[in-house]
């Protein structure tokens, strides 16, 4: 039942991985985080027109409708670009959002890293610090992502609040599918992080249940046993040899005989020594 747990917290970390870092990768690629349109209503027949409407990423501004319809502009971190935008809101808009790109290339080199990591892990399990490491890189590029969204939303909703009521004009916005995938990414990556966290925690509960306890390579040196070290030592003779009389027996024995009191004299002893002792005085 281990064994197959592990397994299957491998198989699912590395395809949680594996989607994570392709998400992202095509989300900081394109250019569809952001959808604006902006226009004015026609008071005759109350109708819409559109006066702008363009979709961005981390990396150029694309528009398909008003002036500049069909034409693709690098953003320039540096430098203004060349573009005619119809209100000052949408321009400092894109300015903005330029602020949150750091995050998501950040997240984008962790994440690489971890699953480069976790598929070494997974060749080599021995190597158990490896699953924690990935683990990790995982939820550290979870956490920048995360945090290069809310800046990027925080960034547009500030614009968006600032923005001039006026009932002639229209603006519109919302979140492009490359945005979708930014957010997806961030829940599989945090999902591979915790996953390779536990796998780590199971391997290291499996290393310490099968490691021998270093007390059985360590010999008895104890003199309370003649055979504590008997099968340690397979070449040793049988039976062991017999062991000399410490000093601390012999003078326990000396003390015993030294302490016992001598044996009571008998009759016959007694009668014995009286007859002796007449036969002294009739000699003198």
């Amino acid at each position: 039942m281990s064994s197959c747990s592990s397994r299957a917290l491998t198989i699912l970390s590395t395809v949680f991985g594996a989607c994570g870092l392709l998400l992202v990768g095509v989300a900081v690629s394109t250019d569809y985080w952001l959808i604006m349109v902006e226009g004015i209503i026609l008071q005759q027949n109350q109708s819409m027109e559109v006066k702008m409407a363009l979709h961005s990423g981390l990396w150029r501004v694309c528009f398909v409708a008003g002036s500049e319809n069909g034409r693709c502009v690098a953003s320039e971190y540096f430098t203004e670009p060349d573009i005619e935008i119809t209100t000052e809101n949408t321009a400092n808009i894109l300015k903005m959002v330029r602020t949150a790109t750091p995050f998501p290339m950040v997240s984008l080199l962790f994440v690489f890293t971890a699953f480069v990591i976790s598929n070494i892990g997974h060749i080599r399990p021995q190597r158990t610090i490896l699953a924690f490491v990935s683990g990790i890189f995982f939820i550290l590029s979870g956490l920048s992502l995360v945090v290069g969204l809310v800046l990027y939303i925080s960034s547009i909703n500030d614009e968006v609040m600032n923005r001039p009521r006026e009932p002639e004009q229209f603006f519109n916005y919302h979140y492009g599918w490359s945005f979708a995938f930014a957010a997806s990414s961030f829940l599989l990556k945090e999902g591979a992080g915790v996953m390779s966290v536990y796998l780590f925690m199971k391997r290291y509960a499996e290393e310490e249940m099968y490691r021998p306890h270093p007390a059985l390579y360590r010999p008895r040196l104890s003199e309370s046993s003649d055979y504590s070290g008997q099968f340690l030592h397979p070449e040793s003779s049988w039976p062991p040899p017999k062991r000399g009389r410490s000093t601390s027996e012999a003078s326990s024995d000396i003390s015993i005989q030294l302490n016992q009191t001598p044996p009571a004299p008998s009759k016959s002893n007694l009668q014995t020594g009286s007859q002796s002792s007449k036969c002294s005085h009739v000699e003198h």
